[in-house]
């Protein structure tokens, strides 16, 4: 597994399945890299791993973005759709159904008042 694949399972869907101590290890130097890239207040992410929303706040932004363009999912501000996916274990792609659910549900919580089913 390539470095970035290792980070961003890491780093964003490592909730879901026990994290191996080489993971743990990239994912540690990712948070650490990017923290002090961005000056971002590490506590934020504390608070989202344990259950809190996102929060607006602008450094945390910043840190989001220094982990997708390093972890390979972000260029010059355009996600790879296609790279973010290829990363996902196979189980969490075997159900088409709820893929398209989960994408229903991120594109209406992002938008609610302009979402709408055809």
């Amino acid at each position: 597994m390539g470095f970035s694949r290792a980070v961003l399972l890491a780093a964003f869907v490592a909730g879901a399945w026990a994290m191996d101590e080489e993971m743990a290890e990239l994912a540690k130097m990712l948070h650490d890299n990017c923290g002090e890239e961005t000056g971002a207040d590490l506590s934020l992410v504390d608070k989202v791993n344990a259950g809190a929303d996102l929060m607006p706040d602008p450094k945390l932004k910043c840190y989001l973005k220094c982990i997708m363009e390093t972890a390979g999912m972000m260029t010059e501000g355009v996600v790879d759709v296609e790279a973010v996916l290829a990363l996902l274990p196979d189980d969490m792609r075997a159900d088409h159904c709820d893929t398209a659910f989960l994408t229903q549900l991120c594109w209406q919580k992002a938008n609610k008042a302009d979402y709408f089913l055809i």
